[in-house]
């Protein structure tokens, strides 16, 4: 069932039980007021009744006589008054009434006699007949009872009509609003099937940079749209990035694999039979096998990460883990010198393999950028609940458009397989993936990381954790 069918449902569905809700207490409204009509009819005509009876003394029997005027002055067509004399057991009636009467039940005369007044709905063949009972007083004293009926035909007549004119009504009004409200629906769901189309067009396309158009308001629909464009762009984004991932990835694997398989190609073609040869031939397949390892692993460690991995975090003294940073990367300076700067006390909870990880592909990346003779300075500082590390060089520098932002919203120097250097040697050994590593380890654990950098005099970057509680 299309939504489209389903909202019209909906729609009658929600009509059809107001107007019921509507009908009902309409039906009931007037039957109320007609029967209360009839029923303040009876009462004072059974009141004037009353008033006009009185008790005469017998010059025969010397007792009390009732004595009531012609009931055919109260009675008026379609109006019944009959009198029940309790003294005598005579029944006084109106020619209204014919050769009929109406209905003395036991029960109802011992109540009335006991001077209070009640109403009786009756059915005399196929007639209903509304009567009111009341106590016929003279001198403070019960008498006899008084009752005056009235037919309700009329009242069963209108409520015949009311209730076809509502099912009538109530039928054209469900199939007018069936037919609106699918049309309605048609028009307000034409721009989702517009959105549909060119959805299915863009998947069979397989065309990210197409967007949707639609002219409207910026209401539910206008919002759909934009967020679908806003998530193609993402997607296109995503896409691409994807694509360049895995070019950068089959470029950074085909170079060193090119290198090994003309390496041994010479071999086998008897450069084996020269031992300095082969030995300078097995050291650069060796190092080319080495760099493909570290790209191995990098690529895995960005595929937890992708993945969503959970670091073990503990308790980690970030002046202890500078310190090793720090002579780890002494070894490996080449000329350029690494000194230990301003130097707080400061824990963290972080994993202390990724954070160690973190500050050497830093520096790493900041001796490869160093020429020899200039320096790499490691700070620690604490301030206002986080611990602020610097790693800042005397390099060339980054010039100011690889500090834009990239594709994924951050920086392109920490984008995957970016190089700020488009023109480094392959001596430098490194893959594109350290300061993206570097990157997604900060924000791993709360944190982040910026850079500064003037081409010519060097480059700043900041890490800032939050400190550990206890700290």
């Amino acid at each position: 069932m299309s939504i489209r069918v389903r909202l019209t449902l909906w729609y009658t569905s929600v009509l059809a039980i107001v107007l019921a809700l509507f009908s009902v207490a309409l039906y009931s409204l007037l039957t109320f007021t007609l029967i209360n009509q009839i029923d303040r009819q009876l009462q004072s005509t059974a009141d004037r009744v009353a008033q006009s009876a009185r008790l005469r003394l017998s010059l025969v029997s010397l007792s009390p006589v009732l004595e009531i005027p012609e009931l055919d002055v109260f009675a008026t067509p379609g109006l019944y008054v009959q009198v029940y004399d309790e003294d005598s057991g005579q029944l006084l009636r109106s020619r209204t009434l014919g050769e009929g009467a109406l209905p003395l039940d036991e029960e109802m005369l011992a109540q009335t006699l006991q001077g209070r007044a009640n109403w009786q709905t009756i059915h005399i063949e196929k007639n209903r007949i509304r009567i009111f009972n009341a106590p016929l007083m003279v001198n403070q004293r019960v008498v006899g009872v008084v009752q005056v009926g009235s037919p309700l035909t009329q009242v069963d007549q209108t409520q015949h009509q009311l209730v076809i004119i509502l099912l009538g009504g109530g039928m054209v009004a469900l199939l007018i609003s069936a037919g609106l409200g699918f049309l309605l629906a048609r028009a307000a769901l034409h721009p989702i099937n517009q959105i549909t189309q060119t959805a299915l067009a863009i998947s069979h396309a397989q065309d990210l940079s197409q967007r949707l158009t639609l002219r409207g308001p910026a209401d539910e629909l206008g919002r759909l749209t934009a967020t679908f464009n806003e998530m193609l762009a993402r997607l296109e984004t995503l896409f691409r990035t994807q694509q360049r991932f895995i070019a950068d990835v089959s470029h950074e694997l085909r170079t060193p694999l090119t290198i090994i398989q003309g390496n041994l190609d010479l071999l086998q073609r008897g450069a084996i039979n020269d031992l300095s040869a082969c030995q300078e031939m097995l050291e650069t397949i060796q190092d080319e096998v080495a760099r493909m390892s570290r790209l191995v692993a990098d690529l895995l460690l960005l595929a937890r990460m992708d993945a969503g991995v959970r670091l073990e975090m503990q308790p980690v003294e970030l002046d202890t883990l500078l310190l090793e940073v720090y002579r780890q990367s002494g070894v490996v300076s080449s000329g350029v010198e690494v000194r230990l700067g301003h130097e707080d006390q400061a824990v963290v909870m972080g994993d202390v393999d990724r954070l160690r990880q973190l500050f050497l592909n830093l520096v790493d990346n900041a001796l490869k950028y160093t020429p020899p003779g200039g320096q790499v300075t490691l700070s620690l500082y604490r301030e206002n609940g986080w611990a602020r590390v610097e790693v800042a060089d005397t390099g060339i520098g980054i010039p100011a458009e690889d500090l834009k932002l990239g594709p994924r919203g951050v920086p392109l120097i920490f984008e995957r397989f970016y190089r700020a250097d488009r023109g480094r040697t392959r001596s430098q050994g490194g893959t594109g993936l350290g300061l993206s590593i570097a990157y997604w380890i900060a924000k791993a654990h709360g944190g982040e990381i910026t850079v500064k950098s003037q081409v010519g005099q060097g480059t700043t970057f900041t890490v800032r954790l939050p400190l550990h509680a206890s700290a």
